[in-house]
């Protein structure tokens, strides 16, 4: 005879669920926002941050070849070789360094590298000091490791996103782990300089304290006496506790490729290389190919992506400065534009707002911690006309709101 069973009772310790870390984890609101905004005719889609451009054709051409010679099986965990010699040279030319191939881990994407880093470096418990607002991807993973995160977040002053150095290292005590930089910053666009780069080094170097450096954005500047952002590894020694996530993403135009890498001391190698193979074992052998055509050929290019992005910054920023109640601080790097209006505190809201009433799609700044509720993110990586269409719209969508 079958007895009805009681889930609430006699199941409810047997229950298929996930960790409780994972469980927590918050939904992706900028996914939230376009799903409100797919299918939704004629909506200006700047809400993902991404170029919309396509890759490069002597890009893409190198995969094709690379699929023709059968560039399809397992590659070494750490990458070929051929790449990261090609990286060392790109990095060693780019900072005025001396790395070996030793130091550099080819990974499966970005956010790959960064989910590596921190699997290597931080156990549950540990505290890791995050500078925010942030992509939520770089927050999120050491809360999936069960670590103890603390936020410091940016404020703006003189017009532009600021970092208080001096807070900061008062936050990063002999009790932290870790600290995580993006800079440029995603969603902000701050860039830190280089002279609070070496006060921070300096003071996480005494304390034992390891530095987990984003740098997916560092070609991406608009100071022209710059050729990338400052990075640590320029003022670092081999041996200093410092970790570089780098991608193909952004200044190559490769986000779906989905391709990144680490530089790390050389006493890591193997341990990344174990991570890498329970990860995803090696990244795809005919991307690699598309990579090595992109470091060896693409200086022309980000020179290129460069100036469009400070011409789309200055253009966006100038039109959305000139509307009353808009704060929209400068920023440094990246590609975004990261603002807020006034009497606007609810980012999801307003940015669904936008999509039904002017069709305008952007990402709430509520994405990014809880620092950015009440701004929004404006990927300006786009073609100019989209972005005079776009500005025009939330114009029009002012005017009427103030009738």
């Amino acid at each position: 005879m079958n007895k009805e069973i009681d889930m609430n009772k006699a199941s409810a310790p047997h229950t298929p669920c996930s960790r409780l870390a994972v469980q927590n984890l918050p939904t992706s609101k900028i996914r939230e926002i376009a799903n409100a905004g797919f299918g939704v005719p004629d909506v200006l889609r700047f809400w993902f941050g991404e170029s919309t451009r396509p890759t490069p054709g002597f890009i893409t051409e190198a995969a094709i070849a690379a699929l023709h010679r059968n560039e399809v099986f397992y590659s070494h965990n750490s990458g070929r070789a051929d790449l990261r010699a090609a990286l060392v040279a790109y990095l060693n030319t780019l900072h005025g360094i001396n790395l070996g191939p030793e130091r550099i881990s080819v990974t499966s994407s970005g956010v790959s590298a960064l989910m590596l880093a921190m699997q290597a470096l931080v156990s549950p418990g540990d505290r890791v000091v995050i500078v925010t607002p942030v992509w939520p991807n770089v927050a999120q993973i050491p809360a999936i490791l069960n670590a103890d995160v603390s936020r410091f977040s940016l404020d703006v002053k003189n017009g532009r996103w600021h970092l208080d150095t001096d807070r900061l290292l008062a936050q990063i005590t002999q009790q932290t782990r870790l600290l995580v930089i993006n800079s440029p910053g995603n969603p902000t666009g701050w860039t830190l300089d280089a002279e609070s780069q070496k006060v921070i080094l300096d003071h996480c170097r005494r304390l034992g304290v390891w530095i987990l450096a984003d740098d997916v954005y560092e070609r991406l500047v608009f100071d022209d006496a710059l050729h990338s952002a400052p990075s640590f590894l320029r003022i670092a020694r081999p041996d200093y506790r410092l970790i570089v996530a780098n991608s193909f993403s952004k200044a190559w135009l490769m986000t779906g490729w989905r391709l990144g890498w680490i530089t790390a001391p050389a006493e890591l190698e193997s341990d990344l290389g174990k991570l890498i193979e329970f990860n995803t074992s090696c990244a795809p052998e005919f991307i690699q190919s598309a990579a090595l055509a992109a470091l060896q050929g693409g200086d022309g290019l980000i020179a290129e992506i460069r100036r469009d992005l400070k011409g789309n910054r200055d253009f966006l920023t100038g039109r959305l400065s000139a509307i009353k109640g808009v704060e929209a601080p400068l920023p440094d790097g990246g590609m975004y534009s990261f603002f807020r209006i006034k009497g606007h505190d609810d980012s999801v809201r307003l940015a669904k707002q936008l999509i039904a009433e002017a069709k305008l799609g952007l990402a709430p700044g509520a994405a990014f911690g809880p620092e950015g509720e009440g701004w929004l993110r404006w990927c300006f990586a786009a073609d100019r006309a989209s972005l005079e269409e776009g500005v025009l719209r939330l114009e029009q969508w002012f005017a009427q709101k103030q009738q």
